[in-house]
């Protein structure tokens, strides 16, 4: 485990060591959260008692893919305990669906068209309210990179935001419990680090992806910030209320 410096704190739960906060780090440290980001092949916690707050990263498995990653099952327990206590979360692609799962949705593997690189995601209505995802109305341009899909949310989600090819991209879960699918935490220059090969399999240009990328990502870095930023607020507003 990994403590950064005093103030509300949060648990990070890393699946995929390549798939840290990045950019998003400095967003919530400069926010004042207290990060203890803890990588999921290490173990973690048994609960959620002294965290005011839960960040689930990606990582590229299903959300109870237990054979190959056997923490998935306690991570899917501190899920099922934020959603339970509304606790602030959020849920980035795998942790989305982990959210997604755990509250009663679906979510199928290499289900639907793939989506790589800087990506046109649409905000609700109910988005556009929505006290994290609003920066991201009406529309930014965030990074994907997934095949597998939410193909049904739980019966009492908000959908927040979609995508052409993916209609659940954001959601909601009580007050403060939010998944998304995209990557607020990565930017145009982490595409450099994706496999060649892996990418020309699926008939895509990984430079090309980066230019795509990088016309966007000014814009992209400033309203993503700004959603970190709202996440934060939130867990300190919720924690100041809870200890009065």
């Amino acid at each position: 485990m990994e403590t950064v410096h005093a103030g509300p704190k949060v648990l990070v739960v890393v699946n995929s060591r390549p798939s840290s906060l990045r950019r998003m780090r400095p967003w919530l440290e400069e926010s004042g959260l207290d990060l203890v980001v803890v990588v999921g092949e290490e173990g973690l916690p048994d609960d959620l008692g002294s965290f005011d707050g839960l960040i689930m990263l990606g990582g590229g498995l299903m959300p109870d893919d237990d054979d190959r990653a056997p923490w998935l099952a306690r991570e899917r327990e501190l899920a099922a305990e934020a959603i339970a206590g509304d606790i602030p979360t959020l849920g980035v692609c795998l942790g989305a669906q982990i959210l997604a799962h755990v509250a009663g949705g679906e979510v199928r593997a290499e289900y639907g068209t793939p989506e790589r690189g800087a990506t046109p995601v649409f905000v609700t209505e109910q988005g556009a309210d929505d006290a994290v995802l609003s920066p991201l109305s009406p529309v930014a341009h965030v990074i994907e990179n997934h095949q597998d899909m939410i193909t049904r949310l739980p019966d009492d989600a908000v959908l927040l935001a979609s995508s052409e090819a993916c209609v659940n991209q954001a959601f909601r879960l009580g007050r403060h419990v939010r998944g998304v699918q995209f990557h607020p935490e990565a930017g145009a220059l982490d595409l450099e680090k994706w496999d060649d090969a892996a990418l020309a399999a699926a008939g895509l240009d990984k430079q090309q992806l980066v230019e795509a990328a990088l016309v966007h990502e000014q814009e992209s870095a400033a309203r993503c910030a700004r959603l970190a930023t709202a996440f934060a607020a939130e867990v300190v507003a919720s924690r100041v209320a809870r200890v009065g």
